[in-house]
């Protein structure tokens, strides 16, 4: 057994030894300790994240852009606009519009613009935003598109380079004139869809030999690879407009598009026109203006 002499050193070198390894430990450690350091040494590291967007849940007037849809075509007689019925601007009860949801009745009838064309395309959408922005609206609805697709053939259907480019220039339009107006962007309708909803309607299949979108609706009982082959491909015409859409409206912090909340609307025949059995009545209007307030008025945009 080691005298106590011994003992003694040997306490006194392991507790040297011990200290050493503490300092050692500090000294490596010494940059991240302490609740002060540690937390200004993360946010050094850590980029400022961006700033949320604009976005007023509640705006005070509401322009209009777009198609016939827009415009209320066919929902109150055969062949004819019917603005009043109008999903985004319209004043019908019945209908209770995204403007009078917003404004109420008196508000959307001194502050909403309706400035969409039946039968427009996205080649006339710069016009119609320019038109748009004289109103010095709070927000702009949008909704175009089905006409690009609904052609007299698939082959004459707008290019989707064409498609995107109008789109983008309608908002430098807008921007330049109006650079604070919200945007709300609508998809394009699953054209498919309607067709195979308003064909059990012989009446509505009258209508459409008069010319209503023949890219789709053309020779409507035809079950032929030939003419499942086309509609296949206005349907996916559609879906690249829409992403063109999604992807525009994007990279502007006042815009927010609808998530293809209208594209995965399943519209039924109480919701179509009773005269073409493709246009939204006043029902498949009063839906649209619910899916556009839903989505206006939500704390974050569409998934």
């Amino acid at each position: 057994m080691p005298d106590r002499s011994v003992r003694h050193r040997s306490r006194t070198a392991l507790a040297v030894l011990a200290a050493g390894s503490l300092l050692g430990t500090a000294a490596l450690t010494g940059c991240d300790s302490g609740p002060d350091r540690t937390t200004k040494g993360a946010a050094a590291g850590q980029r400022p994240s961006p700033a949320a967007p604009l976005w007023d849940r509640s705006p005070g007037s509401v322009a209009a852009v777009g198609d016939s849809i827009t415009r209320g075509f066919d929902a109150c007689s055969v062949l004819a606009d019917c603005p009043e019925v109008s999903w985004s601007t319209g004043t019908d009860r019945t209908v209770r519009s995204l403007a009078v949801r917003l404004l109420g009745a008196s508000g959307a009838a001194a502050r909403s613009w309706n400035h969409a064309r039946t039968g427009a395309r996205i080649a006339q959408l710069p016009e119609q935003m320019a038109l748009a922005a004289k109103e010095d609206p709070d927000l702009v609805t949008v909704m175009i598109g089905a006409n690009d697709a609904c052609r007299d053939s698939v082959r004459l259907m707008t290019p989707v380079a064409d498609f995107r480019a109008s789109f983008e220039a309608s908002m430098r339009q807008l921007r330049g004139a109006a650079p604070k107006a919200q945007v709300y962007v609508s998809s394009v309708p699953d054209l498919m869809r309607l067709w195979s909803t308003g064909r059990g309607n012989q009446l509505g299949k009258e209508i459409w030999k008069l010319g209503i979108c023949k890219s789709m609706l053309g020779n409507a009982d035809d079950m032929g690879a030939s003419a499942v082959a086309r509609r296949a491909a206005v349907r996916e015409r559609v879906v690249a407009y829409n992403e063109v859409l999604r992807e525009v409206c994007a990279k502007d912090v006042r815009c927010r598009y609808d998530g293809g909340a209208v594209f995965d609307y399943r519209f039924t025949g109480r919701q179509l026109s009773q005269w073409d059995w493709f246009h939204p009545g006043r029902n498949g209007q009063a839906r649209l203006a619910a899916i556009a307030y839903r989505n206006v008025t939500a704390a974050r945009p569409p998934a």
